[in-house]
């Protein structure tokens, strides 16, 4: 019985060696990054006098971090992290979702999601890979929350590997 059980523990380890090989090393977004993100987000925003909340969602969208400003309308925790959402699931800014609406017959369908498909969302990436997304909203317009968001990003670029 005990050869049975070593003989189960080795093949058991040699297999999991094997699975190790077939296996990629994904690179995820941390809840300490993801936190600082939201919070220079934040910041650069208020720099500007604009009151926001910032969202940073992992690869999937689900949310690591979420800041609002004190003085940040309550409405706009909810829609950064929608923008965050929609920029993860779509890998890219929510500005390009919205340029790609306008005009056409779907753009109606749009109108009273309270900023939800604005811009404002914008994808986080290690190399060409997203790994998590960043949702910006209470700036007088998406444009400048999204100016907000690559500001942030662009500080911890040099980390995400």
């Amino acid at each position: 019985m005990k050869t049975f059980i070593l003989a189960a523990a080795i093949g058991a380890l040699a297999a999991s060696s094997v699975l190790a090989h077939d296996t990629e090393q994904e690179t995820g977004l941390r809840a300490r990054l993801a936190v600082k993100i939201a919070e220079m987000a934040v910041a650069a925003c208020a720099v500007d006098g604009y009151n926001v909340s910032a969202a940073v969602t992992d690869r999937s969208g689900a949310l690591l971090a979420l800041i609002r400003y004190e003085k940040a309308d309550p409405r706009t925790i909810n829609a950064s992290a929608q923008k965050a959402l929609i920029s993860a699931s779509l890998h890219s800014p929510t500005s390009a979702m919205v340029e790609n609406l306008i005009g056409s017959a779907h753009e109606a369908a749009f109108t009273d999601i309270s900023g939800y498909f604005v811009s404002g969302g914008v994808p986080i990436k290690a190399g060409e890979e997203t790994i998590g997304a960043l949702g910006v909203a209470g700036a007088p317009n998406g444009g400048l929350d999204e100016d907000c968001a690559y500001v942030a990003i662009e500080e911890v670029k040099s980390v995400l590997k």
